[in-house]
């Protein structure tokens, strides 16, 4: 299995430009990775995200869905809160990029990851109409 984050800070959603493998390289993805053993899916996003972003995040809710990447990978996708560090390109992404909800369709997402993305960005939009009704 592949764990992915919709990081979430400030209203907008982290993305993520591929540098490798070359049939992906500079295409966008929610960022994360493939499961170790004996570890949970959230502990997986959480490990992940360290190290592929240089960032310590918490898992909030799994987004409905599964897709497959490949024979033997699915993916899920888990909404993250960045809790501290300034997300870096540390592995496997060579840019990163904050989107608004309305600024998703900006970039060429992966294509597994655009159901989630259309998720996320719902999600994020919901929580900018609550947050404007406090």
């Amino acid at each position: 299995m592949v764990v992915a984050g919709a990081v979430f800070d400030r209203g907008r959603l982290l993305a993520a430009r591929r540098s490798a493998p070359e049939d992906l390289a500079g295409r966008w993805e929610l960022p994360g990775g493939k499961l170790e053993p004996g570890e949970s899916p959230e502990q997986a996003l959480v490990r992940e995200l360290r190290e592929e972003l240089g960032v310590e995040t918490e898992p909030l809710a799994r987004i409905p869905g599964e897709w497959v990447l490949k024979p033997g990978y699915v993916l899920q996708v888990w909404t993250a809160r960045l809790l501290s560090g300034e997300p870096q390109p540390l592995e496997d992404h060579d840019a990163l990029r904050w989107l608004a909800p309305h600024e998703t369709d900006a970039v060429d997402w992966l294509d597994q990851d655009r159901p989630a993305v259309a998720e996320a960005a719902r999600l994020l939009r919901e929580s900018e109409r609550d947050g404007a009704r406090d």
